[in-house]
Protein backbone atom coordinates (compact mmCIF):
# COMPACT_ATOMS: atom_id res chain seq x y z
CA UNK A 1 0.00 0.00 0.00
CA UNK A 2 1.42 3.54 -0.92
CA UNK A 3 0.87 6.13 1.95
CA UNK A 4 0.91 9.84 2.28
CA UNK A 5 1.36 11.26 5.94
CA UNK A 6 0.54 14.79 6.22
CA UNK A 7 2.26 16.65 9.48
CA UNK A 8 2.29 19.72 8.71
CA UNK A 9 4.29 21.73 11.90
CA UNK A 10 5.41 18.14 13.54
CA UNK A 11 8.06 16.64 11.29
CA UNK A 12 8.67 12.79 12.16
CA UNK A 13 12.67 13.92 11.68
CA UNK A 14 13.10 15.74 14.81
CA UNK A 15 12.08 12.34 16.27
CA UNK A 16 13.90 10.27 14.12
CA UNK A 17 16.92 12.45 15.00
CA UNK A 18 17.20 11.84 18.32
CA UNK A 19 16.30 15.82 18.53
CA UNK A 20 13.81 16.73 21.96
CA UNK A 21 10.41 16.53 20.03
CA UNK A 22 6.86 16.23 20.79
CA UNK A 23 3.95 13.12 20.60
CA UNK A 24 2.99 13.68 17.17
CA UNK A 25 6.77 14.11 15.92
CA UNK A 26 7.37 10.53 17.35
CA UNK A 27 3.90 9.02 16.80
CA UNK A 28 4.10 9.91 12.82
CA UNK A 29 7.98 8.29 12.74
CA UNK A 30 6.80 5.55 14.96
CA UNK A 31 3.73 4.64 12.90
CA UNK A 32 5.68 5.41 10.04
CA UNK A 33 8.45 2.93 10.44
CA UNK A 34 6.01 -0.15 11.33
CA UNK A 35 3.58 0.53 8.60
CA UNK A 36 7.17 0.02 6.49
CA UNK A 37 8.14 -2.49 8.24
CA UNK A 38 5.24 -4.42 7.53
CA UNK A 39 5.55 -3.84 3.27
CA UNK A 40 3.92 -0.81 3.46
CA UNK A 41 5.59 2.85 1.53
CA UNK A 42 5.12 5.53 3.40
CA UNK A 43 5.94 9.19 2.33
CA UNK A 44 5.58 11.92 5.06
CA UNK A 45 4.95 15.62 3.81
CA UNK A 46 5.77 18.26 6.26
CA UNK A 47 6.43 22.00 6.19
CA UNK A 48 9.69 23.19 5.60
CA UNK A 49 10.82 25.22 8.31
CA UNK A 50 14.19 25.77 7.41
CA UNK A 51 16.14 26.85 4.02
CA UNK A 52 18.59 24.25 5.05
CA UNK A 53 16.37 21.38 4.50
CA UNK A 54 16.64 19.37 1.68
CA UNK A 55 12.90 18.56 -0.29
CA UNK A 56 13.34 14.70 0.10
CA UNK A 57 14.99 13.05 2.78
CA UNK A 58 14.71 8.92 2.57
CA UNK A 59 14.54 8.37 6.72
CA UNK A 60 14.45 4.71 6.53
CA UNK A 61 13.93 1.90 4.35
CA UNK A 62 10.18 2.67 2.79
CA UNK A 63 9.88 5.96 4.47
CA UNK A 64 10.57 9.48 2.57
CA UNK A 65 10.12 12.98 3.84
CA UNK A 66 9.15 15.37 1.89
CA UNK A 67 9.49 18.89 2.60
CA UNK A 68 6.93 21.72 0.96
CA UNK A 69 7.01 24.96 0.48
CA UNK A 70 4.35 26.15 2.86
CA UNK A 71 4.92 29.57 4.21
CA UNK A 72 7.93 31.01 4.86
CA UNK A 73 11.07 28.86 5.30
CA UNK A 74 11.50 29.44 9.76
CA UNK A 75 10.30 28.41 12.26
CA UNK A 76 6.55 29.31 12.85
CA UNK A 77 3.91 28.61 15.98
CA UNK A 78 1.37 25.96 14.70
CA UNK A 79 -1.56 27.97 15.23
CA UNK A 80 -0.19 30.49 13.33
CA UNK A 81 -0.15 28.35 10.28
CA UNK A 82 -3.54 27.96 8.60
CA UNK A 83 -3.28 30.22 6.10
CA UNK A 84 -0.12 28.28 4.64
CA UNK A 85 -2.22 25.05 4.94
CA UNK A 86 -3.54 25.64 0.94
CA UNK A 87 -0.20 25.94 0.17
CA UNK A 88 1.06 22.64 1.67
CA UNK A 89 -1.71 21.19 0.00
CA UNK A 90 -0.50 22.30 -3.91
CA UNK A 91 2.44 21.04 -3.26
CA UNK A 92 1.10 17.55 -1.68
CA UNK A 93 -0.84 17.52 -5.18
CA UNK A 94 2.07 18.23 -7.11
CA UNK A 95 4.43 15.70 -5.71
CA UNK A 96 1.83 13.69 -6.68
CA UNK A 97 1.35 14.18 -10.09
CA UNK A 98 -0.55 11.58 -11.80
CA UNK A 99 0.73 8.88 -9.87
CA UNK A 100 -1.74 9.44 -6.24
CA UNK A 101 -1.18 7.41 -3.36
CA UNK A 102 -3.64 4.64 -2.37
CA UNK A 103 -4.44 7.08 0.81
CA UNK A 104 -3.45 9.87 2.32
CA UNK A 105 -3.49 9.81 6.08
CA UNK A 106 -3.51 13.72 8.13
CA UNK A 107 -2.07 14.49 11.26
CA UNK A 108 -3.54 17.26 13.23
CA UNK A 109 -6.34 19.28 12.26
CA UNK A 110 -4.70 21.47 9.99
CA UNK A 111 -2.90 18.12 8.41
CA UNK A 112 -6.61 17.75 7.48
CA UNK A 113 -7.57 20.67 6.08
CA UNK A 114 -4.51 20.27 3.84
CA UNK A 115 -4.68 16.54 3.28
CA UNK A 116 -8.89 16.78 2.09
CA UNK A 117 -7.92 19.56 -0.56
CA UNK A 118 -4.55 17.54 -2.24
CA UNK A 119 -6.84 14.53 -2.12
CA UNK A 120 -10.28 16.18 -3.89
CA UNK A 121 -9.05 18.14 -6.39
CA UNK A 122 -11.93 18.29 -9.52
CA UNK A 123 -9.39 18.74 -11.98
CA UNK A 124 -7.38 15.89 -11.13
CA UNK A 125 -8.84 12.73 -11.85
CA UNK A 126 -9.03 11.29 -8.89
CA UNK A 127 -10.27 11.00 -5.30
CA UNK A 128 -7.99 9.94 -2.52
CA UNK A 129 -9.40 8.60 0.29
CA UNK A 130 -8.68 10.06 2.97
CA UNK A 131 -7.75 8.99 6.92
CA UNK A 132 -7.97 11.74 9.82
CA UNK A 133 -5.82 11.73 13.29
CA UNK A 134 -6.30 14.98 15.00
CA UNK A 135 -4.29 13.96 18.22
CA UNK A 136 -6.40 16.96 20.56
CA UNK A 137 -9.34 17.83 20.19
CA UNK A 138 -10.28 21.59 20.29
CA UNK A 139 -13.46 21.28 21.34
CA UNK A 140 -11.61 19.41 24.45
CA UNK A 141 -8.70 22.51 25.07
CA UNK A 142 -11.46 25.02 24.82
CA UNK A 143 -13.19 23.34 27.90
CA UNK A 144 -9.91 23.62 29.65
CA UNK A 145 -8.52 26.31 28.70
CA UNK A 146 -11.18 29.14 27.89
CA UNK A 147 -9.35 32.26 27.46
CA UNK A 148 -6.01 30.82 27.27
CA UNK A 149 -6.84 28.55 23.89
CA UNK A 150 -4.36 30.08 21.44
CA UNK A 151 -5.78 28.04 18.50
CA UNK A 152 -7.35 30.26 15.72
CA UNK A 153 -11.03 30.84 16.04
CA UNK A 154 -11.85 29.13 12.78
CA UNK A 155 -10.33 26.16 14.79
CA UNK A 156 -14.04 25.83 16.18
CA UNK A 157 -15.76 24.86 12.73
CA UNK A 158 -13.13 23.83 10.81
CA UNK A 159 -11.80 20.75 12.74
CA UNK A 160 -15.61 19.41 12.96
CA UNK A 161 -15.75 19.76 8.78
CA UNK A 162 -12.62 17.60 9.11
CA UNK A 163 -13.99 14.87 10.69
CA UNK A 164 -17.18 14.99 9.15
CA UNK A 165 -15.38 14.86 5.31
CA UNK A 166 -12.84 12.49 6.25
CA UNK A 167 -13.49 8.90 4.99
CA UNK A 168 -12.46 7.40 8.62
CA UNK A 169 -11.09 9.02 11.40
CA UNK A 170 -8.70 7.14 14.13
CA UNK A 171 -9.42 8.15 17.56
CA UNK A 172 -6.32 7.37 19.62
CA UNK A 173 -8.54 6.71 23.00
CA UNK A 174 -12.04 5.94 23.86
CA UNK A 175 -12.73 9.10 25.62
CA UNK A 176 -12.36 10.52 22.27
CA UNK A 177 -14.41 8.61 20.31
CA UNK A 178 -17.58 10.42 22.63
CA UNK A 179 -16.35 13.84 21.88
CA UNK A 180 -16.16 13.11 17.80
CA UNK A 181 -19.82 11.80 17.68
CA UNK A 182 -20.66 15.06 19.59
CA UNK A 183 -19.15 16.73 17.00
CA UNK A 184 -21.14 15.10 14.37
CA UNK A 185 -18.51 12.29 13.48
CA UNK A 186 -20.34 8.96 12.56
CA UNK A 187 -19.63 6.26 14.84
CA UNK A 188 -19.47 3.46 12.02
CA UNK A 189 -16.22 5.89 9.94
CA UNK A 190 -14.21 5.94 13.70
CA UNK A 191 -11.33 3.54 14.61
CA UNK A 192 -9.68 3.21 17.66
CA UNK A 193 -5.70 2.97 17.22
CA UNK A 194 -4.03 4.75 20.40
CA UNK A 195 -0.61 5.61 20.61
CA UNK A 196 2.86 3.21 21.18
CA UNK A 197 5.95 2.84 22.62
CA UNK A 198 8.80 2.05 21.22
CA UNK A 199 9.96 -1.37 23.45
CA UNK A 200 13.05 -1.48 21.83
CA UNK A 201 14.59 1.97 23.68
CA UNK A 202 12.26 1.66 27.31
CA UNK A 203 12.55 -1.23 29.06
CA UNK A 204 12.86 -2.52 32.64
CA UNK A 205 16.16 -3.86 32.12
CA UNK A 206 19.05 -1.46 32.48
CA UNK A 207 20.93 1.46 34.94
CA UNK A 208 18.81 3.47 36.88
CA UNK A 209 19.62 7.25 37.59
CA UNK A 210 21.42 8.00 40.87
CA UNK A 211 18.67 9.45 43.15
CA UNK A 212 19.63 12.25 45.86
CA UNK A 213 16.76 11.33 48.32
CA UNK A 214 15.08 8.81 49.58
CA UNK A 215 12.35 8.49 47.16
CA UNK A 216 11.71 9.98 43.81
CA UNK A 217 8.64 10.92 42.27
CA UNK A 218 8.52 11.90 38.21
CA UNK A 219 6.69 14.36 36.10
CA UNK A 220 7.56 14.10 32.21
CA UNK A 221 6.52 16.96 29.63
CA UNK A 222 6.73 20.19 28.14
CA UNK A 223 6.10 23.02 30.98
CA UNK A 224 2.68 24.75 30.17
CA UNK A 225 0.22 25.26 33.08
CA UNK A 226 -2.36 22.65 31.64
CA UNK A 227 0.21 19.52 32.37
CA UNK A 228 -0.67 20.33 36.15
CA UNK A 229 3.10 19.85 37.56
CA UNK A 230 2.16 22.52 40.25
CA UNK A 231 0.08 19.72 41.22
CA UNK A 232 2.64 17.88 41.86
CA UNK A 233 4.22 20.44 44.07
CA UNK A 234 1.33 21.00 46.02
CA UNK A 235 1.34 17.61 46.53
CA UNK A 236 4.83 17.59 47.80
CA UNK A 237 4.21 19.60 50.55
CA UNK A 238 1.04 18.00 51.61
CA UNK A 239 3.54 14.68 51.99
CA UNK A 240 5.89 16.25 54.16
CA UNK A 241 2.99 18.08 56.52
CA UNK A 242 2.38 14.36 56.85
CA UNK A 243 5.79 13.54 57.92
CA UNK A 244 6.85 11.87 54.19
CA UNK A 245 9.66 14.56 53.62
CA UNK A 246 12.59 12.47 52.40
CA UNK A 247 10.83 12.42 48.54
CA UNK A 248 12.24 14.35 45.66
CA UNK A 249 10.72 15.43 42.53
CA UNK A 250 12.25 15.72 39.15
CA UNK A 251 10.61 17.70 36.40
CA UNK A 252 11.84 16.84 32.89
CA UNK A 253 10.82 18.84 30.15
CA UNK A 254 10.95 22.68 29.21
CA UNK A 255 12.45 24.85 26.81
CA UNK A 256 16.24 23.63 26.73
CA UNK A 257 18.85 22.30 29.07
CA UNK A 258 18.01 23.09 32.96
CA UNK A 259 20.68 26.64 32.49
CA UNK A 260 18.09 27.78 30.00
CA UNK A 261 15.16 27.54 32.41
CA UNK A 262 15.91 30.33 33.81
CA UNK A 263 14.08 32.13 31.10
CA UNK A 264 11.10 30.06 31.19
CA UNK A 265 8.01 31.47 32.37
CA UNK A 266 5.98 28.33 33.44
CA UNK A 267 9.76 27.29 35.04
CA UNK A 268 10.08 30.20 37.48
CA UNK A 269 5.95 30.18 38.67
CA UNK A 270 7.09 26.81 38.98
CA UNK A 271 10.25 27.12 41.48
CA UNK A 272 9.11 30.03 42.80
CA UNK A 273 5.59 28.15 44.07
CA UNK A 274 7.93 25.45 45.35
CA UNK A 275 10.24 28.14 47.50
CA UNK A 276 6.77 29.37 48.68
CA UNK A 277 5.80 26.01 49.36
CA UNK A 278 8.75 25.07 51.37
CA UNK A 279 10.00 22.40 49.51
CA UNK A 280 12.61 24.08 46.96
CA UNK A 281 15.27 21.65 47.92
CA UNK A 282 13.35 18.92 46.94
CA UNK A 283 12.29 19.86 43.22
CA UNK A 284 14.47 19.08 40.59
CA UNK A 285 14.40 20.73 36.90
CA UNK A 286 16.25 18.42 34.56
CA UNK A 287 15.37 20.64 31.67
CA UNK A 288 14.95 18.62 28.01
CA UNK A 289 15.87 15.41 28.62
CA UNK A 290 17.34 13.48 25.95
CA UNK A 291 15.38 10.23 24.34
CA UNK A 292 17.97 7.97 25.07
CA UNK A 293 18.55 9.10 28.74
CA UNK A 294 15.02 8.71 29.37
CA UNK A 295 14.96 5.15 30.47
CA UNK A 296 17.35 5.20 32.98
CA UNK A 297 15.58 8.57 35.16
CA UNK A 298 12.66 6.79 34.81
CA UNK A 299 13.95 3.75 36.11
CA UNK A 300 14.60 5.86 39.25
CA UNK A 301 11.50 6.79 40.32
CA UNK A 302 9.43 5.22 42.52
CA UNK A 303 6.35 6.16 40.43
CA UNK A 304 5.87 9.11 37.30
CA UNK A 305 3.24 11.17 38.31
CA UNK A 306 0.43 12.54 35.01
CA UNK A 307 -1.37 15.01 36.13
CA UNK A 308 -2.70 17.39 33.57
CA UNK A 309 -6.49 18.53 33.36
CA UNK A 310 -6.45 16.86 30.22
CA UNK A 311 -4.65 14.51 28.04
CA UNK A 312 -5.96 13.60 24.31
CA UNK A 313 -3.72 10.36 24.78
CA UNK A 314 -0.76 11.07 26.40
CA UNK A 315 3.22 8.53 25.70
CA UNK A 316 4.94 9.07 28.86
CA UNK A 317 2.77 7.51 30.69
CA UNK A 318 3.40 4.06 28.43
CA UNK A 319 7.16 4.82 28.48
CA UNK A 320 6.59 4.49 32.15
CA UNK A 321 5.37 1.03 32.11
CA UNK A 322 7.64 -0.27 29.73
CA UNK A 323 9.93 0.65 31.90
CA UNK A 324 8.65 -1.06 34.84
CA UNK A 325 7.24 1.84 36.87
CA UNK A 326 3.83 2.23 38.12
CA UNK A 327 1.82 5.73 37.01
CA UNK A 328 -0.25 7.72 39.23
CA UNK A 329 -2.70 9.40 36.72
CA UNK A 330 -5.67 12.06 36.71
CA UNK A 331 -8.42 9.81 35.11
CA UNK A 332 -8.68 12.19 31.61
CA UNK A 333 -8.83 11.48 28.09
CA UNK A 334 -6.70 8.65 27.14
CA UNK A 335 -5.25 8.29 30.13
CA UNK A 336 -8.20 6.29 31.79
CA UNK A 337 -7.14 3.72 28.82
CA UNK A 338 -3.70 3.59 29.33
CA UNK A 339 -3.51 2.95 33.00
CA UNK A 340 -5.46 0.70 34.99
CA UNK A 341 -6.24 1.56 38.30
CA UNK A 342 -5.45 -0.35 40.47
CA UNK A 343 -3.67 -3.21 38.21
CA UNK A 344 -0.87 -0.79 36.40
CA UNK A 345 -1.05 2.33 38.15
CA UNK A 346 -3.16 4.63 40.02
CA UNK A 347 -6.10 7.11 39.06
CA UNK A 348 -6.77 10.19 40.91
CA UNK A 349 -9.20 12.55 40.19
CA UNK A 350 -7.77 16.06 38.14
CA UNK A 351 -6.86 18.65 39.78
CA UNK A 352 -7.37 16.90 43.47
CA UNK A 353 -4.32 17.55 45.25
CA UNK A 354 -5.50 15.74 48.43
CA UNK A 355 -5.89 12.38 45.90
CA UNK A 356 -2.11 13.18 44.53
CA UNK A 357 -0.55 13.27 47.22
CA UNK A 358 -2.89 10.36 48.71
CA UNK A 359 -1.54 8.25 45.86
CA UNK A 360 1.82 8.80 46.09
CA UNK A 361 1.79 8.37 49.94
CA UNK A 362 0.48 4.89 48.78
CA UNK A 363 3.32 4.31 46.55
CA UNK A 364 6.14 4.98 48.31
CA UNK A 365 4.89 3.12 51.51
CA UNK A 366 3.47 0.23 49.26
CA UNK A 367 7.19 -0.87 47.84
CA UNK A 368 5.80 -4.67 47.27
CA UNK A 369 2.45 -3.78 45.77
CA UNK A 370 4.46 -0.57 43.71
CA UNK A 371 6.17 -3.39 42.38
CA UNK A 372 3.21 -5.75 40.87
CA UNK A 373 1.85 -2.56 39.64
CA UNK A 374 4.58 -1.54 37.92
CA UNK A 375 5.46 -5.20 36.56
CA UNK A 376 1.46 -5.35 35.34
CA UNK A 377 2.26 -2.06 33.13
CA UNK A 378 4.88 -3.98 31.94
CA UNK A 379 3.22 -6.98 30.66
CA UNK A 380 0.18 -4.39 29.16
CA UNK A 381 2.48 -2.29 27.24
CA UNK A 382 4.06 -5.05 25.36
CA UNK A 383 0.64 -6.83 25.02
CA UNK A 384 -1.22 -3.67 23.96
CA UNK A 385 1.00 -1.05 23.20
CA UNK A 386 4.28 -2.02 20.69
CA UNK A 387 4.34 0.08 17.52
CA UNK A 388 3.64 -3.12 15.57
CA UNK A 389 0.81 -4.18 17.44
CA UNK A 390 -0.42 0.28 16.66
CA UNK A 391 0.80 -0.46 12.66
CA UNK A 392 -1.75 -3.66 12.57
CA UNK A 393 -4.44 -1.35 14.21
CA UNK A 394 -3.86 0.94 11.94
CA UNK A 395 -3.65 -1.23 8.70
CA UNK A 396 -6.87 -2.21 9.41
CA UNK A 397 -8.61 0.79 9.74
CA UNK A 398 -6.92 1.66 6.43
CA UNK A 399 -8.30 -1.55 4.67
CA UNK A 400 -12.07 -0.59 6.26
CA UNK A 401 -11.54 2.71 4.10
CA UNK A 402 -10.14 1.26 0.93
CA UNK A 403 -13.14 -1.26 1.02
CA UNK A 404 -15.84 1.62 1.58
CA UNK A 405 -14.61 3.84 -0.61
CA UNK A 406 -14.09 1.06 -3.43
CA UNK A 407 -18.03 0.86 -3.38
CA UNK A 408 -18.15 4.38 -5.04
CA UNK A 409 -16.65 6.19 -7.81
CA UNK A 410 -14.28 8.14 -8.08
CA UNK A 411 -16.97 11.23 -9.16
CA UNK A 412 -19.29 10.23 -6.16
CA UNK A 413 -16.06 10.33 -3.88
CA UNK A 414 -14.99 13.49 -5.03
CA UNK A 415 -18.42 14.99 -4.18
CA UNK A 416 -20.42 13.02 -1.77
CA UNK A 417 -19.02 14.95 1.54
CA UNK A 418 -17.22 18.02 0.14
CA UNK A 419 -20.18 20.36 -1.16
CA UNK A 420 -19.66 23.26 -2.85
CA UNK A 421 -20.50 25.39 -0.01
CA UNK A 422 -18.13 23.59 2.00
CA UNK A 423 -15.19 25.73 3.83
CA UNK A 424 -12.63 23.42 2.63
CA UNK A 425 -14.12 23.42 -0.78
CA UNK A 426 -14.10 27.23 -1.43
CA UNK A 427 -11.57 28.39 1.15
CA UNK A 428 -13.87 30.86 2.14
CA UNK A 429 -13.28 30.80 5.94
CA UNK A 430 -10.13 32.12 5.34
CA UNK A 431 -11.04 34.80 2.48
CA UNK A 432 -13.64 36.08 4.81
CA UNK A 433 -10.48 36.87 7.48
CA UNK A 434 -8.60 38.47 4.96
CA UNK A 435 -6.24 35.60 4.63
CA UNK A 436 -5.22 33.29 1.32
CA UNK A 437 -5.04 29.49 1.38
CA UNK A 438 -3.13 29.30 -1.39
Amino acid sequence: MRISMVSEHASPLAALGGVDAGGQNVHVAALSLALARRGHSITVYTRRDSTDLPERVQAAPGVEVVHVDAGPPTTIPKDDLLPFMGQLADGIAADWGSCPPDLVHGHFWMSGIAALDAARRDDAGYAVPVVQTFHALGTVKRRHQGKEDTSPLERAWLEPSVGRQADRVIATCSDEVFELKAMGVEGTRVSVAPCGVDLTLFGAEGPAAPRRRAHRIMTVGRLVPRKGVDLVIRALRRLADSGIDDVELVIAGGSGDAKRLEEDPEARRLMNLATDLGVADRVVLEGQVPRERMPELLRSADAVVCAPWYEPFGIVPLEAMACGVPVIAAAVGGLIDTVVDGQTGLHVPPRDVEALAEAIRQVIENPEAAKELGSAGLARVHARYSWDRIAADTEKAYQLTLNQASGRTPARRRTSRLAPASPLASNSHLQSTGRSAR
